[in-house]
């Protein structure tokens, strides 16, 4: 896809959510743990960012870059040897933003028992065309009623990111005019 001059998300195909779902799974290894044994957060998170990356880049069909990482939750520890499954998918775009759901699940490499949730995260990401420019995304279809109730709360997620930033600037600027020098 490319950038239109003043093209609109509703100028734009939808893609349903189908579209762009990836999983992205790794083997945890000594080289990803912690001084405490266990898998490095880092670690997790560098796998969350990727398989969003990858979704965005679906979705939007073309460049994404990484605006905001909401809300990663780490809900059990992910220790050497697990098969770590990383969830992702669109769950909301905007103009040029995408919202990323991510689910990261483990199991053991070498057990048949199921795979249980360890992490989640939220992560809106900005297409961007060759200059690194935003560009236009299609809008998002949501196809079940999950995704429609993801869609949902994305934007309630949305209308709270905005309105935190709008606070943190204004805060910002009182104090300025009060005549503090921060940094």
């Amino acid at each position: 896809m490319t950038h239109i001059p003043g093209a609109t998300a509703g100028d734009l195909q939808g893609k349903p959510t189908s579209a762009s779902r990836t999983t992205l799974s790794h083997i945890m290894t000594a080289n990803d743990t912690n001084l405490l044994g266990t898998v490095h957060g880092g670690v997790i998170m560098k796998l969350v960012d990727d398989a969003a990356g990858a979704v965005a880049g679906r979705h939007s069909g073309g460049a994404a870059v990484t605006a905001s990482m909401d809300e990663m939750a780490f809900l059990a520890p992910v220790r050497v040897g697990d098969l770590v499954h990383v969830k992702a998918q669109c769950n909301w775009t905007g103009r040029s933003s995408m919202e990323i759901g991510v689910r990261v699940l483990a199991e053991r490499w070498n057990e048949s028992t199921p795979a249980t949730q360890v992490g989640s995260a939220y992560l809106v990401f900005t297409a961007v065309d060759a200059e690194g420019k935003p560009r236009t995304v299609p809008p998002v279809v949501p196809e079940t009623d999950q995704d429609k109730r993801r869609y949902q709360e994305a934007q309630i997620r949305r209308t709270h990111r905005l309105a935190r930033r709008r606070a943190i600037m204004a805060l910002r600027e009182e104090r300025a005019a009060q005549g503090f020098d921060e940094d």
